[in-house]
């Protein structure tokens, strides 16, 4: 068990170092500036989430509004 753990252990690390990081690209950058398109990259996603977010809100408040009144109407 503890062999699989380790060769396993040592194949992620073989994957990773083979994968291109933002970060390599100068390595005269520090600091923050290091990670500019990562940190952009997360306020995108995070925009894109509250946006579809506000999206499917307002969808399903209108839904809730159409029964609410279809099964009013009938009574």
């Amino acid at each position: 068990m503890l062999s699989k753990l380790g060769s396993f252990i040592g194949e992620v690390r073989g994957e990773l170092h083979k994968a291109s990081w933002p970060w390599e690209s100068d390595p005269k950058i520090k600091g923050l500036k290091k990670y500019k398109e990562l940190i952009d990259s997360t306020v995108v996603v995070l925009i894109a989430m509250v946006l579809v977010a506000g999206f499917v809100q307002f969808w399903d408040f209108l839904h809730v509004q159409i029964v609410t009144f279809l099964t009013n109407f009938g009574r």
